[in-house]
C-alpha cells in the first residue's frame, strides 16, 4: 500500500485552488459560552456544492490522464460525493455516472441529475450501489472514483486540514464527522503532521457506524445500513479497504457515537443559535459538544461538513419530530 504524505495534500491544494472555495472559520458564541472555551466552526457547509466532498472529487478528476477523462468517471455515493463528482466532472469536461442506493434522499438524487450526471439508483445499501458502480467501470471502461478510500480523494479532503491550521493555528482539538474515513484521514494527517498534540475526535451515529465496528474488530467488517438523520455517514468502509481504515486507526484519538435524538438536537441548535441549516452528518460535532462528550480544552474546531439536508426532514426536526 502506498503511503500518503503531507506533501500529497499540499500538491492537492495547488491542483484544486481554482476549483473549490476556501471556507470560513467562525467563532461560536453559544458553544463557547456553554463549554467555557473558544469553539470555532469550520463551515465546509458553505462549499460550492454544499459539502466538503468537492475537495476530494475535484482533485481526483484533476489527476486523471486525458485518455481516462475521455472514458468518464463513475462512483457510488450516499449523495454528497456524487453531487461533488458530478460538479467536478462537469467543470473539467468529463462524463460522470453516479450510483445511489434507494436510501439516498430524493433531494440529493435530483441535485446530482441537475448537474448533468447520469444517475443509477440501485439496491438498498451503499454496498449495493458500490457493486453497481464497479460493474459499470468494468463494462464501460470508466474510472471508478470511490467516495473515500482513494489517495487522491483523501489528499483533496486533507486540504481542509491545512485551512484549519492556517485559520486557527493554536487549535487543540478538532471534531470531525467519521464515516468511510476519507475526510477524517486527510484532515487528521494534515493536523498530526503539524502537531501530534492536536487531539482528533471522530464522530458518528450509533445506528450503523461501520468504521467504529471495524476498528473494534481490528479489520473492516460489514454493518447493516440503517435509516438515520446522519444519512451521509451511512455505508460500509469496504472489506478490501486500503487506506482509510489504517489511517483512521493510526490518527484517531477518540471516537464518539451519537443517538438520533442528539443529532436532531444539534440540528436545532445549529439553526436557532448559529443560523445554520445543516444535514445530520454535519451536526454531529455540535452534538458531541452539547452532549458533554468533549473535554472543555480549547480552542476547539468543529468541522461542519455539509448543508444538503432534505427541506421536509429539516422542518420535521425543527418541529421536534426526530426523523
Amino acid at each position: 500500500m502506498a503511503t500518503l504524505q503531507l506533501q500529497d495534500i499540499y500538491l492537492a491544494r495547488q491542483r484544486i485552488e481554482s476549483l473549490v472555495r476556501r471556507t470560513p472559520m467562525e467563532y461560536s458564541p453559544s458553544l463557547s459560552q456553554r463549554l467555557g472555551v473558544a469553539v470555532y466552526l469550520k463551515l465546509e457547509s458553505r462549499q460550492i456544492t454544499g459539502s466538503f466532498k468537492l475537495r476530494g472529487a475535484s482533485h481526483a478528476v484533476a489527476q486523471l490522464s486525458a485518455e481516462e477523462k475521455s472514458r468518464g468517471v463513475v462512483a457510488a455515493s450516499t449523495g454528497n460525493h456524487g453531487r461533488a463528482l458530478a460538479y467536478a466532472a462537469s467543470r473539467q469536461g468529463v462524463k460522470a455516472t453516479i450510483c445511489l442506493s434507494q436510501l439516498v434522499p430524493a433531494n440529493k438524487v435530483q441535485a446530482i441529475r441537475d448537474l448533468g450526471a447520469e444517475v443509477c439508483v440501485f439496491g438498498r445499501s451503499q454496498d449495493d450501489a458500490q457493486r453497481q458502480a464497479e460493474r459499470i467501470a468494468s463494462d464501460e471502461g470508466a474510472t471508478l472514483l470511490p467516495p473515500f478510500d482513494h489517495p487522491a480523494i483523501i489528499a483533496g479532503q486533507g486540504t481542509l486540514g491545512l485551512e484549519i491550521l492556517e485559520q486557527q493555528p493554536d487549535v487543540t482539538q478538532v471534531l470531525l464527522p467519521l464515516s468511510g474515513g476519507g475526510l477524517f484521514a486527510g484532515v487528521a494527517l494534515a493536523l498530526k503532521s503539524a502537531s501530534r498534540n492536536i487531539v482528533t475526535h471522530g464522530i458518528s451515529m450509533a445506528r450503523g457506524a461501520a468504521m467504529h465496528a471495524s476498528l473494534a474488530a481490528g479489520y473492516p467488517v460489514v454493518v447493516e445500513e440503517l435509516p438515520t438523520l446522519a444519512d451521509s455517514l451511512g455505508g460500509g468502509i469496504g472489506l478490501d479497504n486500503r487506506y482509510t481504515f489504517s489511517l483512521t486507526r493510526e490518527l484517531c484519538d477518540h471516537l464518539h457515537l451519537l443517538s438520533e435524538a442528539s443529532i436532531a438536537n444539534a440540528m436545532r441548535h445549529a439553526y436557532r443559535e448559529e443560523r445554520l441549516v445543516l444535514e445530520g452528518a454535519a451536526a454531529v460535532g455540535i452534538a458531541a459538544l452539547l452532549d458533554g462528550l468533549i473535554e472543555p480544552r480549547g480552542p476547539i474546531v468543529v468541522v461542519v461538513s455539509g448543508r444538503n439536508v432534505d427541506v421536509d426532514q429539516h422542518l420535521r426536526v425543527l418541529a421536534g419530530a426526530d426523523a
